[in-house]
Parts: structure tokens; sequence; C-alpha cells
């Protein structure tokens, strides 16, 4: 059985909040990669969302740690799910996958440096690695906008956010290139400029209104200044 914070956070998923996100980030994707065919590693599947979306026209290996979590995943589609760490990438040869996801993951270890360097050496030439991960500038403006001003204060004077996996330590897009010297930076995006923005609970619930909202944050997504304020930033890098 799921403990109170899992259970709270698999509720969340039907949050229009969570629902606008992921809509978000599989349309980006799918804009810049024809995601058919493809042999996928979803890592840090959690409850297996994106890896129970992609595998409608892909092959995907899902990795994930929690037991409890992947008791739980979502599996309308077939997919190969793994339990455990980042120790399980070794069991794979290099240049094995097409493209790998790794959403809201890396923020919270402390192996991410050896983790990147071992997606790099797993992907294909030519192959794309999908980050999601905070943006601590839009943090700090949704705080504001919230009236929440100390905890802007605090985000902007080094502080950290937390949520239900621990404090999220966040990086610099940037250094994932440092990490492994064979990824590049293909596309930098934005990831809900406006819709986190929205404290009318009662639109986000219209599905009209969500359809205007997902068609201008597509529009945003690849222009300043509106990707450096998005609540995440949505990295496609691409193996040299």
């Amino acid at each position: 059985m799921l403990n109170e914070y899992l259970q709270n956070f698999k509720n969340k998923l039907k949050d229009p909040d969570i629902i606008m996100l992921y809509r978000l980030k599989w349309a980006q994707l799918e804009r810049h990669i024809e995601t058919k065919n493809l042999k996928i590693l979803d890592f840090g599947s959690g409850f297996g969302t994106t890896a129970n979306y992609l595998a409608k026209n892909n092959e995907v290996i899902a990795i994930d740690p929690n037991n409890d979590m992947v008791e739980e995943r979502e599996c309308e589609n077939k997919y190969t799910q793994i339990i455990g760490k980042y120790e399980k990438l070794n069991d794979f040869v290099d240049d094995t996958f097409d493209v790998i996801v790794c959403h809201n993951v890396l923020e919270f270890v402390s192996e991410r440096a050896d983790i990147v360097k071992q997606f790099s050496r797993i992907l294909k030439s030519g192959g794309v690695l999908s980050i999601v991960k905070n943006n601590n500038d839009g943090r700090i403006m949704s705080k504001a906008i919230a009236n929440d001003i100390d905890g802007a204060v605090d985000l902007l004077e080094g502080g950290h956010i937390s949520n239900t996996f621990g404090t999220v330590h966040v990086y610099n897009p940037e250094e994932l290139t440092k990490w492994s010297c064979n990824l590049k930076i293909e596309k930098l995006l934005g990831l809900q400029t406006f819709f986190g923005l929205q404290s009318n609970k009662d639109k986000k619930n219209e599905p009209q209104w969500m359809d205007k909202v997902f068609d201008i944050e597509m529009r945003v997504s690849d222009l300043e200044p509106y990707k450096s304020i998005s609540l995440f930033n949505h990295v496609l890098l691409r193996k040299l």
C-alpha cells in the first residue's frame, strides 16, 4: 500500500497543473522528434505516466527505484519495467537507445553527473536526451505573484524548494554538457509559463480554456523571455 506522501503525489497526477505539464512536455518532444518505432528509456519513471504514453508507438524500458510506485504504475500499453537505481544503467551496452527521458529526477540525486555520463554512453549517436527540470527564476516569479514574498526572497538568496521527493537542487542546463563530452543542447524550452500562474482553479478545469492556454504555451515555449520565466525547462540534448 502506498504511504501518505506517495498517495498524495499520485492524486496530484489528476491535478490540472500536472495534466498540463505532461501534455506540454509530450507535445514538445513530439514536435522535435518523430517518436515512433524508437527504443526509449524512461529513467525515474515513477507511476509510469510517460512510459505508458510513449509505449503506444515505441519500445520502452522504464527504471524506477520505488517498488510501491511501480506496483501502482500506469501500464495500459506494454513496456518493460525495471526496479532499481542508476546502477541498472550498467546493464545496457553502448548505443542502445534512440531517446532517453529523465523528467524531474536529477534534481533529487547526488550522482547526477555519473547518471548523465551513463546516458551519453547508452544513447545512440544522434540520439536525444530529454531532461525536464525546475527553473529557479520561474519559481521566484511564481512565489512573488502568489504573494509568498518571503519564499521568493529565500529562493533569490540561494534557498531551495521541496516536494514529496525531498529538496530540489536546481542546476544549470549547461552543466548537462559538462558532465558528458558528447552531448550538445539542441533546444531549451519553457514549460508552464502562464498556466501555473493562474490562481482561478475553476478556469483550470474548463477544457476549452485549457486548450487555449496549451496553444499559447506551445507558441512561446521557444521564445525569450517566456522560457526564462517558466516554472520548468525542457532541455533536449543531442548525442554528437
